[in-house]
């Protein structure tokens, strides 16, 4: 777990270590959500195998699922710190191989607090095929704008990966990523995970209309009031 902070006393003028019980208290009930996020993420189908990674911003840094575990078998006490950095502390795993992406997105977004990031099958098929999701559907809207693009390719783990994720989240909460899977933002874990779902459902739906013939798609005047209605439009209902 990451470390707690120095203070001074008033009285001696003496630097002296608070621990911070209800910081810690905190750290660890995020653990378990990142633990609880990151099974409901594979459970779901969002993730075969051990792809997939979830993390959760947290004291200047993250905490992020480790690389290489089942989801089922990882413990809160699994989850990685990562700092601002990219530092990880000595006695902890090592942070899922996409850490990169995950830091670039909360850099570039300070509004978000958590990462989900899939290879759930129908946004991998339109990622791989080079298809953004454009606006066949107003819930498109629900990911921030009026499509969900592919971003370009690069290889996993890469500092050329995480510029792009960045500079594809500057203006919207969720994206595919060339050959390679989907990513959602949300100010929380759940909101996140949501949203991935949500991504899954309507990648499937484009997927299927693609089969018929070439969709319609809604002008962008219309998307922009639904965006404007989505503002105030409590959690997004899917009605």
């Amino acid at each position: 777990m990451s470390k707690g902070v120095k203070t001074k006393n008033k009285k001696s003028g003496k630097s002296r270590k608070v621990t911070g019980k209800a910081k810690l208290r905190e750290e660890l009930e995020l653990r378990k959500l990142v633990v609880e996020t990151a099974r409901a993420m594979s459970r779901s189908g969002l993730t075969p195998g051990r792809t997939g990674n979830v993390s959760a911003r947290f004291d200047g840094g993250m905490l992020i699922t480790p690389t290489g575990l089942h989801y089922e078998d990882i413990t809160p006490q699994d989850i990685v710190f990562v700092a601002k950095d990219g530092t990880v502390g000595k006695k902890q795993n090592k942070p899922s191989s996409e850490w990169q992406f995950h830091l670039a997105a909360y850099k570039q977004r300070p509004d978000m607090g958590a990462v989900v990031h899939t290879h759930s099958l129908h946004a991998v098929v339109l990622a791989c095929a080079g298809r953004s999701i454009p606006a066949f559907h107003y819930m498109v809207a629900v990911a921030g704008n009026v499509d969900i693009p592919v971003i370009p390719y690069a290889t996993f783990g890469s500092d050329t990966l995480a510029a792009n994720v960045a500079r594809g989240l500057a203006d919207r909460q969720a994206c595919l990523m060339a050959h390679h899977g989907a990513i959602a933002l949300g100010k929380t874990l759940p909101e996140a995970l949501e949203l991935a779902q949500d991504v899954e459902v309507l990648a499937e739906q484009y997927t299927k209309i693609l089969a018929i013939g070439p969709p319609v798609v809604l002008p962008e005047e219309e998307m922009q009031v639904v965006l404007e209605r989505f503002k105030t439009y409590g959690q997004h209902a899917h009605n």
